[in-house]
């Protein structure tokens, strides 16, 4: 038969975490291992500027017929403003365009398909450690995939080590940053980190390819742009990846965005020509709802101002749900040792915690993270952060 030779791939980590856990009848279990935003009573809610945008859309939408190649035209623009700033220049001289994907996830396909055609023989160099899917997506398209340090064995961001290994990376290879919020790790760079970094990209003339998947969940909307902002401004040439999964809470509703930077707005066209036609082959075109949603938010001033103010209370949010874990673990003597989950930024931390720790929190204490040690802060439960505090306790001591 065709299929008798077919083998099991085995299951994605994450998602079987997800079964184990709804298996789990212990009244006190924790998910720290799904990436998505939790409220106090562990939903992942609807923003209520996306149900306005939503009822408006039924209202008024005439037609679901093909958006084309690059997406929503308005999302596009939109989309772009927010990454790079309403008053960019890139934008007003047509130097920066955005093609809508299936989101952050397809953004990065579509760049990883356009490095491999458009700029064969390029490497791409990730953080390690990274999001296990940076690693497959690249490969899948084809390119070799180098590291360069980010957090080391003591659980600390080596910036130095970083800085070193950037500086030996061959001329013109790809280089992805995390923009913030860093995952899986929750350490982001400093403002002097950056410029060293930019520096580095600058003199070996290396591609930045800036993953924004988090805009809003570390210091805020425009504090999180900053970064993106500077090499944009800095640099002719920038590859950047948008996902409104996490801040406009549209996760199923698959939205992104592949923002271009180039150095004129002829050899824009050009760029955005080889992309059209790579995503012809891949999803032909985006699908509309998520992203005229977006758009219908960021269009309207008092749907942003409203959607703004809830992109900061969950921020807020996982801030304080930071400080009080570490707070929690003081009665325990271990404040100093875990410090860094509140210095950390966005939804996930490595909490420095072993393999055979998160097995023991799993099995002692139901308490569900990846074995790496990356939790998932925003899975936490505030009223039960005492409960999770002893549990730490409990596999550390």
């Amino acid at each position: 038969m065709h299929f008798d030779a077919i083998g099991r791939v085995p299951g994605d980590p994450i998602l079987g975490l997800m079964d184990l856990y709804a298996q789990d009848t212990h009244p006190n279990k924790f998910d720290l291992g799904v990436g998505v935003y939790k409220d106090d009573q562990g939903l992942t809610p609807i923003p209520h500027s996306v149900k306005l945008a939503e009822q408006r859309l039924v209202d008024t939408q005439t037609t679901k017929t093909y958006i084309g190649g690059h997406g929503d035209v308005a999302f596009g623009r939109l989309i772009s403003e927010l990454v790079l700033g309403p008053d960019s220049t890139l934008i007003r001289e047509h130097r920066a365009g955005a093609t809508q994907t299936p989101g952050g996830t397809g953004a990065l396909r579509l760049s990883a398909d356009f490095i491999a055609q458009a700029l064969p023989g390029r490497g791409v160099w990730l953080s390690n450690p990274t999001w296990p899917i940076h690693e497959t997506l690249f490969a899948k398209a084809g390119l070799k995939v180098s590291h360069y340090p980010y957090v080391g064995t003591d659980n600390r961001l080596d910036v130095q080590a970083m800085l070193a290994t950037l500086s030996t990376v061959p001329m013109g290879d790809v280089v992805l940053l995390h923009a913030c919020c860093h995952n899986p790790t929750g350490f982001d760079l400093s403002q002097d980190d950056w410029r060293q970094v930019l520096q580095i990209v600058r003199e070996r003339q290396l591609l930045p390819l800036i993953d924004f998947a988090y805009q809003g969940f570390g210091d805020g909307l425009e504090q999180d742009a900053w970064a993106v902002r500077l090499f944009a401004a800095e640099l002719p040439e920038v590859l950047i990846t948008s996902s409104c999964s996490k801040n406009f809470g549209l996760y199923r509703d698959r939205v992104g965005a592949l923002i271009v930077c180039a150095a004129d707005a002829e050899k824009l066209t050009d760029v955005r020509s080889q992309l059209a036609n790579i995503a012809r082959n891949l999803w032909s075109t985006p699908p509309d709802h998520g992203a005229a949603v977006v758009a219908t938010i960021l269009g309207d001033a008092e749907l942003k101002k409203v959607w703004s103010g809830e992109v900061e209370a969950m921020r807020s949010r996982i801030a304080q749900l930071r400080a009080g874990l570490v707070e929690a673990l003081a009665p325990h003597g271990l404040a100093e040792r875990f410090a860094h989950i509140g210095a950390q930024r966005g939804m996930f931390s490595y909490t420095g915690l072993n393999a055979e720790q998160v097995k023991q929190l799993r099995e002692k204490h139901s308490v569900y993270m990846v074995s790496s040690g990356r939790a998932s802060v925003a899975g936490i439960d505030a009223t039960r952060l005492a409960l999770l505090a002893e549990a730490i306790a409990d596999v550390s001591n």
